[in-house]
């Protein structure tokens, strides 16, 4: 004998008697009838063979049978919700212009793309790298998203984690123990330069600009080399590179806060990958960071 399927219909109907202790009120509520819903908690109690509530003139409560089957009635109208909804998202369509810090569009946005794209694949997204200083100011002319770093604590937008600012350098080189410290930065705008240079100055510590790029791997190349030292994120730390510390004869770095700023007028597409970047970016594990530098170095919030 085939066991008897529950229809969300006839399931919606009943949490709602079950709810209000009323068929009077669960019509209303359900824009129906009284003697539809009724019909339909008949409809289900047959499928069933079980009565799911005692009525008197005076109440309606829930029978045995009916305290028994609430909660499964619940999760199964739940879940038909969200599977409905997720198959209606995936049909969302549109381009989304996504702006980037150089380190975060290589080593930590990609992978969020990936699996974002795999479950809506009629979004487009554009991605943009470079220095996020100005980006949040061209919210809805140039960009839909930019996730952007700030000072600690000064950041608007939503917050996503904050980084530590560290010093880095070649594995097999003593570039550190230089006079003056050959340096690698990004072009002004940057903070990242702005830091390293007011920390070597405030500790009279001698340096020279020794190469300037808005590449980070061409930064990260140079200091690989043994040519200079370079300010990187805790988080995106590249593996290549030896950190630096005080211990080292390298001033102390303030910390970033990375924050995700969205437009005014952000269409459904772009506040899909806006939800899905900031969990992916919060919940982030400084996987590469635990296995390459000193535990002196790591202060990651």
């Amino acid at each position: 004998m085939s066991k008897p399927n529950l229809d969300p219909d006839l399931l919606q109907a009943f949490v709602a008697v079950a709810d209000h202790r009323s068929f009077t009120r669960a019509a209303i509520m359900l824009n129906r009838t009284q003697s539809a819903v009724s019909m339909q908690i008949k409809r289900l109690e047959d499928r069933l063979g079980a009565e799911l509530f005692n009525r008197t003139k005076a109440n309606v409560d829930l029978s045995a049978a009916g305290e028994g089957l609430l909660g499964y009635a619940r999760q199964i109208l739940t879940l038909n919700e969200e599977a409905v909804g997720r198959l209606a998202e995936r049909k969302i369509e549109g381009v989304v212009r996504l702006g980037v810090m150089d380190d975060y569009g290589t080593c930590v946005v990609p992978a969020l793309l990936a699996s974002f794209l795999a479950g809506y694949p009629r979004i487009h997204v554009e991605m943009e790298t470079g220095l996020t200083a100005s980006m949040p100011a061209r919210l809805g002319e140039a960009y839909d998203l930019v996730i952007a770093m700030h000072p600690e604590g000064r950041g608007e937008g939503e917050f996503l984690r904050r980084e530590q600012a560290v010093w880095a350098t070649s594995a097999s080189h003593a570039v550190e123990q230089q006079e003056p410290l050959p340096v690698a930065l990004y072009p002004q705008g940057c903070l990242f330069r702005k830091w390293a240079i007011d920390a070597l100055d405030a500790a009279r510590r001698p340096w020279r600009l020794a190469f300037v790029s808005h590449s980070l791997a061409a930064v990260e190349a140079v200091a690989a080399l043994g040519l200079a030292v370079t300010v990187v994120k805790a988080g995106t730390f590249p593996p290549r590179l030896r950190a630096l510390s005080d211990h080292d004869g390298l001033p102390g770095l303030p910390a970033a806060d990375i924050c995700l700023h969205r437009a005014t007028d952000l269409s459904p597409a772009g506040a899909l990958l806006a939800d899905h970047l900031r969990t992916g970016i919060s919940n982030r594990r400084d996987e590469v960071l635990s296995r390459r530098a000193p535990d002196s170095v790591v202060r990651v919030a």
